[in-house]
């Protein structure tokens, strides 16, 4: 009996790519949706995908990429238009008539939060339990393991930890591990339809623990510094990251510094759904510190020179208005916005470990 043909969205993304790789592992055949064909598109042709190149905004490419194709790992662009992209691809896969559709969210939507993006995840949570004929699992992961070795030429080259996470602590999982999460529910989906899982590391750690574990996988020791929000935007800056990341990011770093990330973790549902347990987070970073394009794809380790110079940038770089910018784009501002850990409604399902929904849609 052929198995079923697997689409998986934002395939060249951290979870994507290694969802394509896994899912061909295990002779399944897949399609890769890619923005373009680059190098990264190119290895997973290489390695037996079948390419589709397109645009997730783009209805008729929705439409050219779910022919032939059963069931989807959905991975929503980290954009502004979020909720847009998401309602297209439940509209098409409806229209396919997709056996299911495992659904990349986040550990953290609710209906207040004050991020828009956080906001859009809530949202599509809610309507792709509506589709009328379309299963849905969620997989809903926290904050990856990647983004505490964003500043890795100063952890290298300094022994510094720069992060405005104060003491709070998260259980980082590795990309591949949600993805493995994502795949094992496509693979077999019957007994997890309608479930959500937040695939986590197998521990809780704080900054500390983090700068101790990189101590030993560099081999020098490394110190956390809690750097203040100002001073990580201005790094996000120079780091060429977006203003629309950065203005979303500063909410998720507030979250980790006030334990939202602490409540319900860590789970077993990597194990669970895998028969795996997760990757330790030291074994994470000496995999991404020995592949650095795994933690950003333009970041490199380089010299200690290079790091110095880094930090010039980023001294000399300017804090840009963040709530200006949001404002000038039509952001919707609500009157009382909540961070996760201050929603009554939020924490209470946290608590239970479940995605946060409507009652009557759980």
């Amino acid at each position: 009996m052929s198995k079923p043909k697997i689409l998986v969205t934002s395939a060249a993304g951290r979870t994507g790519s290694a969802a394509v790789l896994q899912l061909i592992d295990k002779g399944f055949p897949v399609r890769a949706f890619v923005r373009r064909r680059d190098g990264r598109a190119e290895a997973l042709e290489r390695a037996g995908a079948e390419l589709m190149v397109g645009d997730l905004f783009d209805m008729e490419d929705l439409r050219a990429a779910l022919i032939g194709v059963q069931r989807a790992y959905h991975c929503p662009p980290f954009a502004s238009n979020l909720l847009h992209g998401a309602m297209l691809f439940a509209l098409a896969a409806e229209e396919a008539r997709l056996e299911v559709v495992a659904l990349m969210s986040g550990w953290n939507p609710h209906a207040t939060h004050p991020s828009v993006l956080t906001r859009e995840h809530w949202i599509a949570n809610q309507l792709y339990r509506w589709m009328p004929t379309v299963d849905v699992i969620h997989v809903n992961p926290g904050i990856f393991s990647f983004l505490y070795l964003l500043g890795l030429p100063a952890i290298v080259h300094m022994g510094r930890l720069l992060l405005p996470f104060g003491d709070g602590r998260n259980a980082p999982p590795a990309s591949e591990d949600i993805a493995r999460v994502a795949v094992g529910v496509l693979t077999d989906p019957a007994s997890h339809i309608g479930k959500s899982y937040r695939p986590t590391g197998p521990e809780l750690l704080s900054p500390n623990d983090i700068a101790d574990i990189l101590t030993t996988v560099v081999g020098r020791t490394v110190k956390y510094q809690d750097a203040s929000i100002k001073m990580f935007t201005k790094a996000a800056v120079a780091l060429g990251v977006s203003m629309f990341e950065i203005s979303q990011i500063r909410y998720y770093a507030e979250e980790i510094k006030c334990g939202a990330y602490e409540i319900g973790a860590p789970t077993d549902h990597v194990r669970a759904v895998t028969g795996q347990e997760p990757e330790s987070f030291e074994s994470i970073a000496g995999r991404y510190i020995d592949n650095p394009k795994l933690i950003h794809p333009s970041l490199a380790v380089g010299s200690k020179l290079g790091a110095i110079g880094f930090m010039a940038r980023v001294a000399a770089a300017s804090v840009p208005d963040i709530d200006r910018w949001e404002r000038e784009r039509g952001h919707p501002v609500l009157r009382n916005p909540l961070l996760a850990q201050d929603s009554e409604e939020w924490r209470a399902t946290a608590e239970k470990q479940r995605l946060n929904l409507l009652s009557g849609v759980q």
